[in-house]
């Protein structure tokens, strides 16, 4: 049985808008929104003048870069931003699958693009989206029924970002161990059952680790404090693009990863450019992007946003060094040297002078195979959330179009 196509504004209430005092809190804008799971991420901001209440169960649609796909569903009344459109469904449409059936439609969203206005913040009109034509069912039962189909699909992308979040914590938790007691600190921790925010040195002491101390503080005894520029140098060879050479701009670095899991080709940019190696380390130095930080695997080119770093192997191990540059210590200290006004950065005649923990090669090379082992785990979650992401959209995509019997 066929669908009845109606409008939006056939098959939404006329929601009444009431103004929300300045400073009211939570409040939701455009930027609070993430494209990617439709979620709200809430800030302390409270409202700003001409924001509105929008009610429970009522559906977000961004009127400005409509496109980006910044829809959400509230379940509770909140105050939000004017460049919204509100639409909450009448009481015989189920919220949650109108909801679905919009946030990650194309249609929908090819439809925006095609009414929307204006170059640098393009805008559609809430009429025009109320135009909108979409085949809902008319069954509540059925409705019901589709919607338990996509929760229980969605479940299982927001219980695999669970796992990568918790991975990524135990992770952050090991490395901070790891990188003040060494591996014999892992051991310890291992024999003594505690928590890693549990162990203190005078816990780690009860079990023989001997430390020295340093202007860092106390630290094992068998390992150095360096200056970053006494184990690396600055590579500083730049060439002219060859147009099939593999090229890594700001972009194609990762926040947290150790490696380069994407590249360009020269013939995308036409400037003098940056050369690199394998196991050559490249940093962004450029802010927001301090904490892109990876260990290049090829041979390549990369942008002048981008630092080249050559560690002396003998001394150090580029998978060790980018998993300490990868500690809120380093990054701490990274954003106390930028300098600029419209492109803060920083440079390699600042970041030189850091001080890094320098354990043995032996110690080196086994705390960076942990953190590669911990990064295959999250690689793995990823990927299964990436499946379970396409099956929504699959079987989204096949209900939509009454390719499956309700």
């Amino acid at each position: 049985m066929n669908w009845q196509r109606k409008k939006l504004g056939e098959i939404c209430e006329e929601i009444e808008k009431k103004k929300a005092p300045v400073g009211t809190t939570p409040y939701i804008e455009i930027g609070n929104i993430d494209v990617s799971n439709k979620k709200v991420i809430l800030t302390e901001k409270g409202a700003v003048n001409g924001s509105v209440f929008a009610p429970e169960n009522s559906i977000l649609i961004s009127r400005v870069r409509p496109t980006r796909g910044a829809v959400v569903l509230l379940d509770k009344k909140m105050a939000v931003s004017s460049a919204f459109t509100i639409i909450k469904p009448k009481s015989n449409y189920n919220p949650k699958l109108l909801f679905y059936f919009l946030a990650w439609n194309k249609k929908f969203f090819d439809y925006l693009g095609e009414k929307q206005k204006g170059t640098n913040y393009p805008s559609v009109r809430e009429d025009e989206i109320l135009e909108f034509e979409v085949a809902v069912p008319e069954n509540n039962e059925i409705q019901k029924k589709i919607v338990r189909i996509l929760d229980t699909v969605y479940e299982a992308v927001e219980v695999q970002e669970k796992i990568i979040e918790k991975t990524k914590e135990l992770k952050k938790s090991l490395m901070d161990l790891l990188f003040h007691y060494g591996l014999a600190g892992l051991r310890i921790k291992e024999l003594s059952g505690l928590r890693v925010d549990e162990l203190t040195s005078s816990e780690i002491k009860k079990f023989g680790l001997k430390f020295k101390k340093t202007e860092i503080g106390e630290i094992p005894e068998h390992w150095e404090v360096v200056r970053l520029g006494e184990v690396c140098e600055l590579r500083k060879e730049q060439v002219i693009p060859n147009p099939k050479e593999k090229y890594v701009g700001l972009e194609h670095l990762d926040t947290g990863e150790s490696r380069i899991r994407r590249y360009g080709l020269g013939s995308e940019v036409k400037s003098l450019k940056s050369k690199f190696y394998p196991k050559d380390i490249l940093y962004g130095k450029l802010r927001p992007y301090l904490d892109k930080v990876a260990v290049a695997e090829f041979e390549g080119l990369c942008s002048t946003d981008l630092l080249v770093i050559a560690a002396d192997e003998d001394r150090v191990l580029p998978n060790y060094l980018v998993e300490l540059m990868h500690t809120s210590g380093f990054l701490s200290f990274a954003i106390g040297t930028m300098s600029g006004t419209n492109h803060p950065r920083t440079s390699w005649d600042s970041l030189r002078i850091f001080k890094i923990l320098l354990p043995p090669l032996s110690e080196q090379k086994e705390i960076a195979e942990i953190s590669q082992t911990i990064d295959q785990k999250i690689e793995i979650e990823k990927k299964k959330k990436e499946l379970y992401q396409e099956l929504f959209k699959t079987l989204l995509n096949k209900i939509m179009k009454q390719e499956i019997d309700m």
